[in-house]
């Protein structure tokens, strides 16, 4: 009677086990907001690229770990261009890249990949990180203020979000030695002044 009672027990636990792990996986395999990321003063546009090998491939964002910022190292050009230049590479298959989010000379923000999926933008990070790519005028890659506050707001609710902190919020060129965003590796307060500037 007692070993019965013992392997019910066994069996509870272990089935007990497999539904926490069930749970746990399918929380790490869909974060939060994977189908249009909304911020509440800030209008975002949805504008999903086309599922692809080159720039979409929908391989899973299984845990967001960091946010990497970049520039698009293309002066004067619009979130639209950048979606196009991704967008084409299905076609032209010249190269892997994409973006989670493309950040506009004046403000605005495109979202082109769902945040349950990876980004081509920061190389060995891809599996772990969100990316956003900024829009520049000149070739100094310095950003906009309006490009500039509508990053914060977006950094700042990212990290609410998957409760990151400033540490996790890094450069492409802390990732591979990339000079990306260019502003901020040849400006170092600068960078440390708008990791201060994130609300966490």
């Amino acid at each position: 009677m007692k070993k019965k009672t013992l392997l019910k027990r066994i069996l509870f636990f272990l089935g007990l086990c497999f539904v926490i792990f069930v749970i746990g996986q399918s929380r790490e395999t869909k974060p939060e907001h994977s189908e249009g990321y909304t911020l509440p003063d800030r209008t975002i546009t949805h504008a999903y690229l086309t599922v692809n090998p080159y720039s979409r491939p929908q391989i899973p964002l299984r845990q967001v770990k960091g946010i990497v910022v970049h520039y698009t190292a293309n002066p004067g050009s619009t979130p639209q261009n950048n979606r196009d230049y991704f967008e084409g590479l299905k076609d032209n298959h010249k190269t892997h890249a994409s973006a989670h989010f493309i950040i506009g000379a004046d403000g605005s923000i495109m979202q082109l990949i769902p945040l349950s999926e990876i980004a081509y933008a920061s190389n060995q990070r891809n599996k772990d990180t969100i990316a956003i790519e900024c829009c520049h005028l000149d070739r100094t890659g310095k950003f906009t203020d309006a490009t500039y506050q509508s990053l914060v707001k977006l950094v700042s609710s990212l990290c609410h979000t998957y409760h990151l902190n400033k540490d996790d919020v890094i450069r492409h060129y802390d990732v591979t030695g990339k000079l990306c965003p260019l502003y901020y590796v040849r400006h170092q307060e600068a960078w440390l002044a708008f990791k201060r500037d994130i609300a966490v």
